[in-house]
């Protein structure tokens, strides 16, 4: 087998506008459709990373919280590129969004912030 690059990450939000604001608003990505599920009572909101990768936002009624954080089983933590970590932070800051203090990560040399979603899912820009 053969595989060629990740298609989506998907994402269960617990408030659907508010989660969606954050994705599109703060976060700066596309929404490439959005679409409701009655049968499953479930919002999916398909998001667009750099014109490449799609994020899938999901709402799921009664889904139960993250175990712990960040290091419970599964998915540690989403990331995404940047080309200056220190201003995307400052970004992030300035809309009211809580940032640990920038780091280097010690084997790439580059610098790296964690920060969370509206549910608390660790996020982390990773500089280029």
């Amino acid at each position: 087998m053969k595989l060629n690059r990740i298609h989506h990450v998907a994402v269960i939000a617990s408030d659907y506008e508010r989660s969606k604001r954050f994705y599109a608003e703060v976060l700066g990505l596309t929404v490439v459709a959005e679409t409701y599920r009655e049968e499953r009572d479930s919002w999916k909101l398909d998001l667009a990373v750099g014109g490449d990768y799609q994020i899938e936002l999901f709402t799921f009624p009664g889904a139960p919280e993250r175990p712990s954080y960040p290091e419970a089983r599964g998915l540690r933590h989403l990331a995404f590129e940047v080309d200056d970590v220190d201003a995307a932070a400052a970004e992030l800051r300035g809309k009211g969004i809580e940032a640990e203090a920038v780091r280097v990560d010690p084997v790439t040399g580059k610098k790296f912030v964690f920060f969370a979603d509206p549910d608390g899912l660790p996020l982390e820009l990773y500089e280029r």
